[in-house]
């Protein structure tokens, strides 16, 4: 998970972010709402060694009792600058405007909503941040993640996650979508190992198209009660798939209520 420039697009959050625009298929922001990361150390496994289904690991009990967080709250729980040692948190600019994006087959939904920026089931309140390794400053792979956090009413996050497994399954083979920016093509969705965290967690890739080359896109999904975490990397620069940092995903898991 490693990133070059910034991330704004033509008025739309694409998470796949790109400096003058990106987006599978060469789109002007193809579609993936927000942030492009260029990557130089893979995913555990490159996700060759993928394994079906989501990874479950213990978590601190729930103070919450699975209650469905506000705004505010998810704000307070969110990683902040020094949690974690060498990244510098940001909220994430141009959230008002989410992605476009429709898949031809229904069955890819859950994905194109999350590249989207706009997980579903609707939640009920939602805070976007952006992790920057500091150490890496300057550098043209410089590492950015995405960082989501949804929260959702009862049996909303439980959901999310389901229904994103079984997409990712139903569209192995690729799809293609098309939003107000133009066409888009994935040629690949493949799940990846996922390091243990929260309830729940749940990691896969995204291969998009840009110009005919390949764009690896990461996401790792937590849950921990009625809260998500979607985390989400791209590589802009090459081929190799990036890397969401497992030392990120567990902080920000173990501050969930």
């Amino acid at each position: 998970m490693k990133v070059r420039t910034t991330f704004v697009t033509a008025g739309t959050l694409v998470l796949c972010l790109a400096a003058a625009g990106c987006g599978p298929d060469g789109g002007e922001d193809g579609g993936a709402g927000g942030r492009a990361t260029a990557s130089r150390t893979p995913a555990s496994g490159d996700g060759s060694a993928a394994t079906p289904g989501a990874t479950a690991a213990p978590a601190p009990t729930p103070t919450t009792h699975g209650r469905t967080l506000t705004e505010a709250e998810l704000a307070k729980v969110v990683l902040a600058t020094d949690e974690v040692a060498g990244y510098e948190i940001a909220p994430l600019e141009g959230t008002d405007e989410r992605g476009t994006e429709e898949p031809g087959d229904k069955a890819c939904r859950p994905i194109t909503a999350i590249i989207n920026g706009s997980p579903e089931p609707a939640p009920a309140a939602t805070v976007f941040r952006t992790a920057m390794d500091t150490r890496e400053e300057g550098q043209d792979d410089q590492t950015v993640v995405t960082e989501i956090l949804t929260s959702h009413p009862k049996g909303g996050a439980e959901e999310l996650l389901r229904s994103v497994r079984d997409a990712v399954r139903a569209c192995a083979g690729g799809f293609r979508t098309t939003s107000d920016d133009g066409p888009s093509t994935y040629t690949e969705v493949k799940t990846l190992p996922a390091a243990g965290a929260g309830q729940e967690s749940f990691a896969y890739q995204v291969t998009g198209s840009l110009e005919g080359v390949r764009v690896p896109l990461v996401f790792h999904l937590v849950r921990t009660g009625s809260t998500v975490v979607t985390f989400y990397a791209a590589n802009y620069l090459t081929a190799t798939a990036p890397e969401v940092p497992a030392d990120l995903v567990t902080a920000q898991a173990a501050k969930l209520p």
